[in-house]
Formats: C-alpha cells, structure tokens, sequence
C-alpha cells in the first residue's frame, strides 16, 4: 500500500463522529524530567495535546473537576495516572473556526489499575 492510498485511508469525516471515549492517561511518563514548579501546568497542557491526537480536534477544552484532579496534590505531585474521559462534540457557535471540539472531564475510579479504553457512540453518556 503506497504512503497516499494510506492517508486516505487514516482521513475520516470527523463530522460524523460524535463519539466520547474514557481512556487512563500515564502524566507520570509525560512529566518526567520537568522541573517542580513546572508539573502541574505541563500535565495539563499534556492532557491538551493527548486529546488533540487521540480525537482530531484542535479546540479541546478541559474541565474545570479535572483541572482541580491534577492539580490536587499541588503544583509538584502530580498523580501518576488519570482516568479521563474525552467527548468529541458539535460546535454549537456557527461561526467557529472548528465544527467539532473535544472535553476532556475527570472520571472518579477506586483505582486505574487494569482498565481498558471504552466507547459510547453518539451523545455522551455522562
């Protein structure tokens, strides 16, 4: 398959994917080596840059619960990993640059530990 035949193929209509994913993202492997004073604002601009890959958008807002999780413990201790859940929704303002845009919000577990990635198709089942 040439390089052209697999872009194509990796394009979709983002337009008609309406669509919101819970995924558990690893801050601890994405902040290592960033100074103390650092931490916090990075795993948020880390967030930021996870759901712009993860869902094609480039407008992605984050939640304010989730802004508060990783920014709990301070700007220094950041958790390891958070459960995150991402919903890919219509732009209600008509003259937007974007036609899609992500929110990223904070799903409360016990524990992250042994979750997969999940999917709800079609209006977000928060």
């Amino acid at each position: 398959m040439s390089k052209v035949e697999q872009k194509k193929r990796k394009q979709r209509d983002a337009t008609s994917d309406i669509v919101t994913r819970d995924y558990t993202i690893n801050l601890h492997k994405r902040i290592h080596d960033i100074g103390f004073k650092k931490r916090a604002p990075r795993a948020v601009s880390e967030i930021r840059k996870f759901a712009e890959l993860h869902m094609g958008t480039k407008d992605v807002r984050i939640d304010s619960d989730l802004n508060k999780a990783v920014w709990s413990h301070g700007i220094k201790n950041v958790p390891f990993r958070l459960r995150i859940r991402l919903a890919r929704k219509r732009n209600e303002n008509e003259d937007a640059k974007e036609k899609l845009y992500t929110l990223v919000s904070h799903v409360n577990v016990a524990s992250v530990k042994g979750l997969q990635t999940e999917t709800f198709h079609g209006e977000s089942s928060a």
